[in-house]
């Protein structure tokens, strides 16, 4: 609750019954797994990693959670992603906390600028980077996901 109040204070409606884990984890294989995901309600699915190593390869893990994430609430709703009907989802926000020295700190990563040399391409996911308090904090959320035609 205290790490949802962080990252939106304006919501102070907002109580401990309102979140929903949905971490994604993998028991008995060695499969992709994240450290925290929560969904309020219907409306906003939160997705968050801590490293302290930079990487820019967690944007395409945080995307393979996000795909997961959505697998998973599609069939806890019974949606069927092959039905002509347009599925509900909540809206995604993506955050990756770093905690190791580092002296550029982007506000946000994307897959198409850290991969793509910055091309529109047919997908894109962007990452809010959050840091360990000292500088930055929290931010307001900016994460979005493009898929142009």
């Amino acid at each position: 609750m205290q790490l949802y109040q962080a990252l939106h204070p304006e919501d102070r409606g907002v109580t401990e019954d309102d979140l929903q884990d949905v971490t994604v984890s993998n028991v008995l294989v060695n499969d992709i797994y994240n450290d925290i995901g929560f969904r309020v309600g219907s409306t906003l699915l939160i997705l968050i990693e801590s490293q302290s190593t930079w990487t820019v390869n967690i944007i395409f893990r945080a995307l393979m959670y996000l795909v997961q994430t959505y697998r998973e609430y599609f069939s806890e709703t019974r949606q069927n992603i092959y039905n002509s009907k347009k599925l509900r989802m909540p809206k995604p926000e993506v955050y990756v906390i770093y905690t190791g020295d580092r002296k550029t700190r982007p506000e946000q990563i994307s897959l198409s600028t850290e991969f793509f040399g910055g091309e529109e391409v047919c997908l894109d996911l962007n990452v809010k980077m959050t840091y360990d308090g000292k500088e930055g904090g929290y931010n307001k959320p900016v994460c979005s996901i493009h898929k142009s035609v």
